[in-house]
């Protein structure tokens, strides 16, 4: 499919379980993931954590996002290929567009930035270009700074409800899908319900939106260090390259 039919199959989709998304930072990760059948890639600013060792999202440049996003492209996966806006690249709605023209130019087929009614404007500019977006709302791992850690949303109706304003903009603005964050799930379901593109959650619980997205290290147990308290490894690859490492180790020293 063209790039603009993924994401109008993408945007028909409702209903749970229904659209499976991992993240992803490179070329045979992309292949691999693809041919798993995975139905969006996101080179999301996560590797500013789990690839390039940072301590939150805040610290990554376009040029991070860059090199990834090539990498991912270069598998030219049958998956949709969304990337993110990182911070400070989209502080206006010229600098917005001008970011998602660089980031599509790269191999992304659509783009992601954080926020609701307050982005809407730069959402608009850049759908209105013809380039889609997915948004976020709930929690903002852009604004860690601000709010000074990771808090869960959706938590009082009031809190849900701006959630759910915030989705309102941003479908007028023109969205095709929105990552809800760290919302509970009794607010991941009520916006679920209330609007008619399809939500992708990520700590919301299970079955609680239209889809669900890993960050692809806490799926394969590869960064042990932190896990989030919502994330379910399938393997723990970590152990076997540790214990491939080893193995290799003792072989070479063993012809001395």
């Amino acid at each position: 499919m063209t790039p603009k039919e993924k994401v109008a199959a993408i945007k028909a989709t409702k209903g749970p379980g229904s659209i499976a998304a991992l993240t992803c930072y490179d070329y045979p990760m992309a292949r691999l993931l693809d041919e798993s059948g995975t139905d969006i890639l996101l080179v999301g600013d996560s590797l500013g954590m789990v690839v390039l060792g940072f301590p939150d999202t805040t610290h990554v440049t376009l040029a991070h996002i860059l090199h990834h996003l090539e990498a991912v492209a270069r598998a030219k996966p049958a998956a949709l290929i969304i990337a993110d806006l990182p911070i400070h690249t989209y502080d206006t709605p010229e600098q917005a567009l001008a970011t998602a023209k660089v980031l599509v130019a790269a191999g992304a087929d659509a783009v992601k930035l954080e926020g609701g009614i307050h982005q809407a404007e730069k959402v608009r500019a850049i759908t209105q270009a013809g380039i889609p977006v997915c948004g976020h709302l709930g929690m903002l791992p852009q604004q860690v700074l601000e709010e000074g850690g990771y808090h869960k949303k959706g938590k009082t109706p009031e809190q849900t409800q701006a959630i759910l304003d915030g989705a309102i903009a941003l479908i007028d603005a023109g969205v095709f899908a929105i990552v809800l964050e760290s919302v509970t799930p009794a607010a991941s379901r009520i916006i679920t319900e209330s609007i008619s593109i399809p939500t992708i959650g990520i700590g919301c619980g299970e079955s609680t939106c239209d889809g669900e997205i890993a960050v692809v290290t806490d799926l394969l147990g590869s960064f042990p260090w932190f896990v989030p308290p919502f994330a379910k490894p399938e393997v723990n690859l970590s152990n076997s390259i540790l214990e491939a490492a080893a193995k290799y180790i003792a072989r070479v020293r063993s012809r001395s």
